[in-house]
């Protein structure tokens, strides 16, 4: 075998190790069923640009029981659904000076804030969806950065708290 068939066989056999490759993880991915890492999450608000953070918190809805006593004092519990509340969702990023979130919240302090829906992604480390969530008529209660120490080292997170009447998984 000449030296240049030997190159172009080890090329051949390089591809096909990379198809394989290839092949095997598509094929662990589609296994996988457990639960799913938390990597980032692509948040959408109308009216704003996209933009990713590290973590978001109070995706959360709860129903309030109401238990009614049937047959007066005697008679046993029923228990009924009663008003149903969600919780408010907390957004979380590397603070990077940039005023969208903050100008936000700043329309609060009118009389009629400015309500959005928005839709949170989370995604994969391929960029891939996992799962979304959407809310409904939200608005901006709380926007925070840390206390700035130069003694401390780590990044400034920069946190804006949504109120919201309703949360879809889709």
């Amino acid at each position: 075998m000449t030296s240049l068939s030997r190159a172009w066989a080890g090329r051949l056999l390089m591809v096909a190790i990379a198809v394989v490759a290839v092949v095997v993880v598509n094929a662990q991915k589609d296994q996988r069923k457990g639960p799913l890492p938390a990597f980032y999450f692509e948040v959408k608000i109308e009216g704003h640009e996209t933009a990713y953070f590290r973590s978001v918190s109070g995706l959360k809805i709860e129903t309030e029981v109401i238990e009614y006593q049937e047959g007066g004092n005697t008679g046993p519990f029923r228990k009924l659904p009663g008003v149903t509340r969600y919780a408010n969702i907390r957004l979380s990023r590397e603070f990077t000076g940039d005023r969208a979130l903050y100008d936000w919240f700043l329309t609060t302090q009118k009389p009629n804030p400015m309500r959005v829906d928005g839709l949170l992604t989370l995604v994969d480390r391929h960029g891939t969806r996992v799962a979304s969530w959407t809310f409904t008529n939200g608005f901006p209660v709380k926007w925070e950065v840390p206390d700035m120490d130069s003694d401390k080292s780590g990044m400034a997170i920069e946190t804006v708290e949504i109120a919201h009447e309703k949360l879809e998984m889709k």
